[in-house]
């Protein structure tokens, strides 16, 4: 008898049923299908208001954005530092870049160039306003971003700051241009901040690992004046 009801399909033995998954999962969906529905519809149009956010709204932005920059650059490249900053009456100047155009690549560079420009114009408090609002991550001025930073401090006398600068700039052993320049700051920066042992140790590494670059050509005279000579 216990035989015939295991190999019946009609049992009613409810350790003998199989479920089928997708029947579970259909029957789950029944339950919930408000709440689900309710969430993918909000899913749905979060997606695509982000993606209309960025075609019709901030793609023509970073465009216009590059535009204004663009002629602003051509003025600093001309060390026309007040047009660059303030615009020439028809074109928005670097400062104005920054307000209408925030949140854009073009504006986070304006704030490089502005920063720049101060420091060329001895405004060592506006460079560093402007060079510390500059995202520097991914850029390719990365590196004179944090030796102008450097720059700037110096021109206040802090040296502490300037040193801690520089050395960020210097980081990157590889860098044959920049980093012996910045090595050589930091080495004028510790002289100056009465850390000759510091000084000494970065003369000794431009002298040593950068023997080609400009900076390596006085190290010796600067050992020297630092009672080292060998």
């Amino acid at each position: 008898m216990a035989n015939r009801a295991r190999n019946n399909p009609g049992s009613a033995s409810s350790h003998e049923v199989e479920i089928n998954p997708l029947e579970n999962l259909q029957s789950k969906y029944e339950q919930n299908k408000k709440r689900i529905n309710t969430i993918f519809t909000v899913v749905l149009l979060a997606v695509v208001g982000f993606v209309a956010y960025l075609k019709l709204y901030q793609e023509p932005k970073e465009t216009r954005a590059a535009s204004a920059l663009s002629y602003m650059q051509t003025y600093f490249q001309q060390d026309s530092l007040n047009l660059a900053l303030n615009g020439d009456g028809q074109n928005a100047g670097l400062l104005k870049i920054m307000q209408k155009y925030s949140g854009t690549k073009a504006s986070n560079l304006a704030s490089y160039y502005a920063g720049i420009c101060y420091l060329k114009m001895n405004d060592a408090n506006n460079a560093i306003k402007y060079l510390k609002q500059f995202d520097a991550k991914g850029t390719d001025v990365a590196v004179v971003a944090y030796g102008s930073l450097g720059d700037a401090y110096m021109q206040m006398g802090n040296l502490s700051e300037a040193i801690s600068y520089y050395n960020k700039a210097s980081k990157d052993k590889n860098n044959n241009l920049l980093t012996p320049i910045y090595l050589f700051r930091a080495a004028i920066a510790y002289e100056q901040n009465n850390q000759p042992d510091k000084a000494r140790e970065y003369f000794k590494r431009i002298r040593d690992e950068y023997p080609q670059s400009t900076q390596a050509r006085e190290t010796d005279k600067y050992l020297a004046r630092l009672g080292l000579v060998d």
